[in-house]
Parts: structure tokens; C-alpha cells; sequence
């Protein structure tokens, strides 16, 4: 499905319920391909190492991927390594980031039926270059299963929005832990920065550009092309987080998994201008302040947010999906 005919969503998506938001009516509707275990019934006898083959691989029908990774959920996903996250190595470079000035019009006008405000794609200008060291990023966002066992060594009262009345939803185990405040996910890094003695924090903008767009200037980490079936993000994923992994046409550059789509990510910069770029007083710099840049895009948001040079943050509504991921310095 391409932009271009996608529902249309005129007004600004904040000044709208959720529903409005993701373009969709107030009755029921059914959204995506069947997603039951049960038309899948030979993976629920399969080896982890299989599971993991057929959730990561782009020949594979989405269905199909996503109920393996919804029975390594179940079963223990060997991807999930609390302690030992899988990470890519991203080389030292000197990188353009941001967005030409001209580019601010058509960018506006081809996302206008997600109800894109030019002053949101003003905030990523202008282009510019940034020295990026040699450092790490992890494969996956943090998990559920991941921030449970925080949680429990810490005895922080940080719990996800998205755990219903604080319960842990074993069910989604390997799909990104949502909604948690920018300074949980600080807390989370310096915490397991401590228990295994390694560098672990969260990226800076530059470095999460750099590791979705390989520095080359596209618009998502998989290249110029539509988002269908690269990212879970609301034209046509299940409306819900997804099961890590199980979108491999959405692979960045790096071999990095969900760059695009799932959850938001914080960063570890909070909002400011671009060197040479003008300070944009936007919805969320007016209703927040100060606030924590993420990027990425979510399952509940258009692919819009899923562009790689997009600079967003948290608003304090179910919408807004805010997970995020590990980097490191070697």
C-alpha cells in the first residue's frame, strides 16, 4: 500500500482520538493477514533454531513469520540475551545527517494524509555533517522479557503503560517493551551497564541515523521504497507490537532489526536545533518543553515516523509507543 492511497487523515493526528489518528472508524475492523498459531500448526513443534530461520526470513509469507516468532515467545527466544544483547558493529565515519531545507515542502505533502505538519519535518534540517566513532548498536529493542528482569533487580516502579494493571504479558516476551519514560530506559542502560562491566547507554541521534540510513541519505533503512511489509507500522500491520525480527525486508544497512516501525526509540539527546538549523516551537515543544528526541516510528503511527531522518518524541497518550534500544562503546 503506498501513500498515495492510504485513508485520508487531514487534520493534526494530536488533535484527534487514537482511532482518528490511525485512520480508522469507531465499529470494529479486521486489520492485516490471520495471525492464529493455528493455521501454522507445524511450528508449534519446531526447534528454536528453525523458528528463528523461518521468523527472519523475507521469503516467507508475513503470517507465517510472525507466528514463529510468536512461538519463541512462548518457548524462549534465543535472540532475547538479557545480558548479552546481539549487537552490530557500526564503523567510525564522518556522516551527513538531516534533511535539505527544499526537501521540507514535497516531504510535507507526500505524508499530508497522515496529517504531517511542516514544522515537523522543518525540525530536520539542516543537512549537515557529524563525526561518529566506532561504537555498537544492539540487533533488537529491549524486550519485555528483558525489562521484567530490570524490573525485578531493581525494584524500580518504572512499568510499561502497555502491561495492563502492571502484569507482565509473558505471551509478547520477545515484542518490545512500550510505553516507559525516557529516564526508564537511561536507568535500564546504567543497570546493565553495571551488572556485566560493559559500556552499554543509549544511542545519540547522530549514531541511530547513521545506523538506520548507512549514511546515505535514504529514506528508510531498507532503501526510497513503501513501507508494506518492511515495518510495522499502522498502514498495515495488526495494530499491536510484533514479535522481533519477523520483519526482514525492513533490515537496515547494518543488519539492524526494526530501525523502522514496532516502537518509538528514544535517543540520548533531547531536542534542540540542528547546527545552522532554526529552534521549532512544534505540539511537542509547546505542550512538553524540554523533551527526549526518539525515532523510528511504531505500529500505531504512519510510516511517516519511520523515515529515518525523523525527529519525534512522546506525547503522554496511548498512541504513542516509546520503547528503546542498547548501544555501546567498545
Amino acid at each position: 500500500m503506498t501513500s498515495s492511497t492510504q485513508p485520508a487523515v487531514l487534520a493534526n493526528p494530536n488533535t484527534l482520538s487514537d482511532r482518528a489518528a490511525m485512520a480508522l472508524p469507531d465499529s470494529f475492523v479486521a486489520r492485516g493477514p490471520r495471525w492464529a498459531l493455528g493455521d501454522h500448526p507445524e511450528l508449534l513443534g519446531a526447534g528454536k533454531d528453525l523458528l528463528v530461520a523461518v521468523a527472519e526470513d523475507p521469503g516467507e509469507p508475513t503470517a507465517r513469520r510472525y507466528a514463529a516468532g510468536t512461538v519463541l515467545g512462548l518457548v524462549g527466544d534465543p535472540r532475547v540475551r538479557p545480558e548479552d544483547p546481539p549487537m552490530a558493529e557500526i564503523p567510525a565515519a564522518r556522516v551527513r545527517i538531516g534533511l535539505d531545507p527544499a526537501e521540507v515542502g514535497p516531504v510535507t505533502r507526500r505524508w499530508r494524509h497522515a496529517g504531517v505538519q511542516e514544522d515537523w519535518i522543518a525540525k530536520e534540517c539542516p543537512v549537515h555533517e557529524v563525526d561518529i566513532t566506532r561504537y555498537r548498536l544492539a540487533l533488537h529493542p529491549v524486550t519485555n522479557a528483558e525489562y521484567r528482569r530490570f524490573l525485578e533487580d531493581t525494584g524500580s516502579a518504572w512499568l510499561p503503560t502497555s502491561w495492563r494493571f502492571g502484569c507482565y504479558p509473558g505471551h509478547w516476551a520477545n515484542h518490545p517493551v512500550w510505553t516507559v519514560p525516557a529516564e526508564a530506559a537511561d536507568a535500564y542502560a546504567r543497570w546493565l551497564a553495571a551488572r556485566t562491566g560493559r559500556a552499554f547507554r543509549l544511542p545519540t541521534e547522530a549514531e541511530w541515523e547513521y545506523a538506520a540510513s548507512g549514511g546515505d541519505g535514504r529514506d528508510f533503512p531498507w532503501g526510497d521504497d513503501q513501507v508494506q511489509d518492511r515495518a510495522n507500522t499502522v498502514e498495515s500491520g495488526p495494530l499491536s507490537t510484533t514479535p522481533i525480527g519477523v520483519h526482514p525486508a525492513g533490515l537496515s544497512p547494518f543488519g539492524v532489526h526494526d530501525l523502522a516501525g514496532n516502537v518509538e526509540e528514544y535517543t540520548a539527546d533531547d531536542y534542540r536545533p540542528y547546527p545552522g538549523g532554526a529552534e521549532v516551537s512544534d505540539d511537542l515543544a509547546v505542550t512538553r518543553g524540554a523533551y527526549r528526541i526518539a525515532r523510528g516510528g511504531s505500529f500505531s503511527r504512519f510510516g511517516d515516523l519511520a523515515r529515518c531522518r525523523r525527529r519525534h518524541g512522546w506525547f503522554d497518550r496511548d498512541i504513542y509507543a516509546m520503547g528503546f534500544r542498547l548501544a555501546e562503546t567498545p
